[in-house]
């Protein structure tokens, strides 16, 4: 159970570190969908942080899980509204948008901006791999995610 929850914190922080990377090394800007992303993954893995921490009897993963979950699936959501975005630009407006405005206003972005303050244009494509953009990778990262959290729901813990 523990190792599934390591590979769930490993891969939030492999895939917040790349966008890092993204950001400062190859000067990709960040957009309000991509900080909200960015938001899905730090509290999926600060969840699964606490699960190893805390080490509960079932009911509590069942409680931690049915956390990742959710964050998981907020953050499915995301990505699939930006890959969407991407591939069907003439739906999204130009300037500063809602999402930008309040992410923006949040605590979170003034103490680290250089994580959560957006900049950047939702409907950029800027980087891309086996002809995937970034939030079509993020978007299989969080269905593998949500998967292992259910994987943590429905596992017997060991005696």
């Amino acid at each position: 159970m523990r190792l599934i929850l390591l590979f769930i914190l490993l891969c939030c922080i492999a895939l917040l570190g790349y966008a890092q990377y993204l950001q400062h090394i190859e000067g990709l800007l960040p957009c309000p969908l991509c900080v909200a992303q960015r938001l899905a993954y730090w509290l999926l893995g600060l969840t699964a942080l606490l699960a190893i921490l805390h080490n509960p009897e079932k009911t509590g993963y069942r409680i931690y899980a049915i956390l990742m979950f959710a964050f998981a699936l907020i953050g499915t959501v995301i990505a699939a509204r930006h890959a969407w975005l991407i591939r069907f630009p003439e739906a999204f407006e130009c300037g500063i948008s809602p999402e930008e405005a309040f992410l923006n206003s949040l605590p979170i972005a003034d103490w680290w901006p250089g994580m959560f303050e957006a900049n950047g244009d939702c409907a950029n494509v800027d980087w891309e791999f086996l002809s995937l953009t970034i939030p079509d990778w993020s978007l299989a990262a969080f269905v593998i995610l949500a998967i292992s959290a259910l994987h943590v729901f429905f596992a017997q813990k060991s005696p």
